[in-house]
């Protein structure tokens, strides 16, 4: 199911090489925009052209799945059917979801991985949940969250997920989640990943108290003891202490990567299946750009260990794609700066003077040796 060798196309270095030259040739001066043009650059490259152009057709997928683990070790603040209820609220457009995704452009999908309902009273149609890998994860402090099949279908099914997204004109893609008791295996898998103490990696979710933390503390430790002969394999780390609803976030992030799409993360649920779905396709986290950092303590150590720096730092630990939403108006302005603005010689602005342009190009030295010749 994965190898050490990478099968992730790198993004277009000739693009980004040259959207880096034709930002400093608009009228501006060079790196005014700051992280913005860091974007654009990014931008080319994922894209392939230069300048980039405005993301079009972008999708946002909401994985849910429930996890055993918030009943029996009472590790979530909120009962396990709100993860149903929550399901039939995007359906209807009533979640923070559904009112970004409709300020930043972008459409919502929901697809049940994992949820331990039956939708009773709650009008959601089978095309929601007709893929389902089970009816909720096993609790990972004292079971295996998934047999191996389970977690292989679930990647499996996240992949298909994103070539439907792709084969119908997605391209850029966000991946959402919806679970209760979501963050206990999400900072399981960072933790048992990045080799991070669980007490580093637990946060406080939906909001729990302290004694709440204490036992989700306790059951990533046993979690991971469980699990500590595999850490080093990506499939059974997950089939142990991570869930359906995970996987398939790990396999639609990387397929996305290996067909050349590019992805906005969300928080630390999309994280931790980034996390794994690095270590299946080494490379493909080029092809991913945080949206933000979660007020989850477990998110900064993901984000540190792949090496991305998210755009927003807004304490947010919603999940849904909220955090990766916010963020994609950031993205498609430092695109549209980049293909719209002006070149100097179109605007009839003046640049830099030729004595200021040798003099930034000039290395210290050569700037030394100039004011020598001078005196």
């Amino acid at each position: 199911m994965y190898s050490k060798a990478s099968d992730v196309p790198a993004p277009d270095k000739v693009s980004e090489e040259e959207t880096a030259q034709h930002l400093d040739s608009l009228t501006k001066p060079p790196g005014s925009l700051g992280r913005l043009e860091e974007l654009a650059i990014w931008a080319g490259g994922v894209q392939g052209q230069s300048p980039p152009q405005p993301f079009e057709q972008t999708r946002l997928v909401i994985f849910a799945g429930d996890h055993g683990v918030a009943t029996a070790a009472g590790t979530s603040a909120f009962p396990s059917e709100v993860t149903a209820q929550m399901v039939a609220n995007f359906l209807t457009g009533g979640a923070a979801a559904n009112v970004l995704a409709n300020v930043a452009g972008a459409t919502v999908r929901v697809v049940d991985v994992a949820v331990n309902s039956d939708y009773q009273g709650l009008g959601v149609p089978e095309h929601v949940w007709q893929n389902r890998i089970r009816r909720g994860s096993g609790s990972l402090d004292r079971e295996d969250a998934l047999t191996v099949a389970e977690a292989e279908d679930s990647i499996a099914l996240g992949a298909a997920i994103a070539d439907e997204e792709i084969d119908s004109g997605a391209d850029l893609l966000i991946a959402g989640d919806m679970g209760i008791g979501n963050t206990t295996p999400a900072a399981a898998l960072i933790a048992g990943i990045t080799g991070a103490d669980p007490v580093a990696v637990c946060g406080r979710g939906t909001g729990i108290d302290d004694e709440t933390w204490m036992r989700k503390v306790s059951a990533i430790r046993d979690g991971l003891w469980r699990a500590h002969d595999w850490r080093p394999d990506p499939i059974v780390l997950l089939q142990k202490v991570g869930g359906a609803d995970l996987g398939a976030i790990s396999g639609f992030v990387a397929q996305a990567a290996r067909r050349g799409t590019p992805v906005v993360l969300d928080g630390v649920v999309v994280g931790a299946a980034a996390l794994l779905a690095e270590r299946m396709h080494p490379g493909a986290k080029r092809w991913w750009l945080a949206g933000h950092q979660s007020a989850e303590p477990a998110h900064s150590v993901c984000l540190e260990y792949l090496d991305l720096d998210p755009l927003l730092r807004y304490s947010m630990r919603l999940g849904e794609g909220s955090g990766a939403l916010l963020a994609l108006p950031l993205l498609q302005g430092a695109i549209a700066t980049s293909a719209e603005m002006a070149t100097f010689s179109e605007a009839g602005v003046s640049g830099k003077s030729a004595e200021q342009a040798e003099d930034t190009a000039l290395p210290d030295e050569g700037k030394a040796a100039s004011e020598d010749n001078t005196t």
